[in-house]
């Protein structure tokens, strides 16, 4: 940053200085964690004779714990994007208006979580179901390692529950699924034709007051090549929608091509895992009894409500953690 003409090239100091501002703040984090480790001894001495002390050590232990756990979760995000911004996609699968009111749950589950992390959260696009909830939707989580978290949330979700849809009350299966990509400005060596390209306009549907019925603001783009369909339609001008389409366009074609590499790598490995977005990662039973279990790690909380209202901390990082420990992981 110190360089002659540094400033003056637009297109590398932005990226140069964000990535100073996240080296600095781990770098504040670790040197005051390790201040409040070294105040620790002399507090654990006089907790020997002070009751009262012993109370207060074991309430700083525990908060250097915690902190020191953030410091492990950063850790594990090694891949290229990890750091980056996320694009979150859920779609309804398997089961009627019960998988598409299981989607929406999904979707709310998915952003109450991001915004518990402090991300910025940006619903891009909704497409309703005929009855209730939705069919897909798509929305953006901008933030420090955004990517690398929401990886972990890639794949299907199940729900067990009695169908509020079904007369007879039965219990009924739904799926979710969630795909995620990584938000990039430009992928190298991928150059996109805009042959290739399909855009339609359409009304915008949903929130946004009478303008959404009056105009074709929202833009539906088809990548012929892949059959990749992403959709635009929060903004009010029909350019910004496409542009916005675009960048979605490029982030699902980057995780594409991402994809292809990690089954690369397992057939290479001889590995028979199922590396793909249609595989079922989580299980979420409300009847006959509760219990969210994570089918990758083992990991279950019996508290249904308080993961479908974005508690999944303890899913997220346990599946990270077996990631990082398994060898190279298809992020890097």
């Amino acid at each position: 940053m110190g360089e002659p003409g540094f400033w003056e090239d637009q297109e590398r100091a932005p990226k140069v200085t964000a990535e100073h501002a996240r080296a600095s703040r781990k770098l504040s984090v670790f040197r005051e964690l390790e201040r409040d480790v070294d105040d620790l001894e002399p507090l654990a001495e006089l907790a020997e004779e002070d009751p009262e002390i012993a109370l207060e050590l074991d309430d700083q232990i525990g908060a250097v714990q915690r902190r020191l756990d953030e410091l492990e979760e950063e850790r594990l995000f090694s891949g290229p994007y990890d750091a980056g911004d996320a694009l979150v996609t859920v779609n309804a699968g398997a089961g009627g208006t019960d998988a598409q009111d299981w989607a929406e749950m999904v979707l709310r589950m998915e952003m109450r979580w991001a915004e518990k992390r402090g991300f910025e959260v940006e619903l891009l696009e909704v497409s309703p179901g005929e009855e209730a909830g939705i069919k897909s939707a798509t929305f953006l989580a901008k933030g420090e390692n955004a990517y690398g978290l929401f990886n972990a949330e890639k794949g299907v979700h199940r729900l067990v529950r009695l169908s509020p849809f079904d007369a007879a009350h039965r219990r009924q299966t739904s799926f979710a699924g969630v795909e995620v990509s990584p938000v990039v400005d430009e992928i190298e060596g991928l150059e996109i034709d805009d042959d290739d390209l399909q855009v339609d306009t359409y009304r915008a549907s949903g929130a946004g007051g009478q303008h959404v019925n009056k105009t074709s603001s929202a833009v539906r783009i088809t990548h012929k090549p892949t059959g990749i369909v992403v959709q635009c339609q929060n903004e009010r001008s029909q350019s910004s929608n496409k542009a916005e389409a675009m960048t979605m366009l490029r982030s699902k074609l980057l995780e594409l091509e991402e994809r292809k590499r990690r089954e690369e790598i397992a057939r290479e490995k001889g590995e028979a895992q199922d590396v793909n977005f249609g595989s079922q990662i989580r299980s979420y039973v409300l009847h006959p009894y509760q219990v969210v279990k994570d089918h990758r790690t083992d990991h279950e909380m019996g508290d249904v409500n308080r993961v479908l209202d974005g508690d999944l901390d303890g899913f997220v990082r346990a599946y990270l953690l077996k990631a990082a420990n398994s060898g190279p992981s298809g992020n890097e």
